[in-house]
């Protein structure tokens, strides 16, 4: 088992559901909807990969290998650039910023990185054996 991997997602994941319930109870007050719906996919997206991450952490310990320690750093990648940045396209949109909207530019290399450690995980536990990580 990868135990940094393992604690990345525990930490994570307690922030997601945090970023979740601000979400669900103050957010709405005090954004528009499309703001809300925004931070709401921020937060999907991040639980989603906590999961990910976790399970790249368990499959480490029979298949380990670089490509699942790639894998876990491009959900971690991922996570602090799509939901990230969504957070922060999210203070943008509430504080009427339309100069910065250029932050949701960032969202698409977060999801890039989200399919590469899918593809990291699919190459690193199609490996045979358990083999020596980088």
């Amino acid at each position: 088992m990868h135990k940094g991997f393992l604690k990345t997602a525990a930490i994570v994941g307690a922030l997601a559901v945090a970023l979740g319930a601000f979400g669900a109870h103050a957010l709405k007050g005090l954004v528009s909807e499309l703001a809300v719906n925004t931070f709401e996919t921020g937060v999907r997206y991040q639980f989603y990969h906590v999961f990910a991450l976790a399970l790249t952490a368990v499959f480490y310990g029979a298949f380990a290998n670089k490509w699942l320690v790639w894998a876990g750093r491009f959900f971690i990648i991922g996570i602090v650039l799509f939901s990230g940045s969504l957070y922060v396209l999210t203070v943008v949109l509430a504080i009427v910023q339309p100069g910065l909207r250029w932050i949701g530019a960032i969202t698409p290399f977060g999801g890039l990185a989200f399919i590469l450690g899918w593809l990291c995980l699919f190459i690193g536990v199609s490996s045979t054996g358990k083999k020596a990580a980088v």
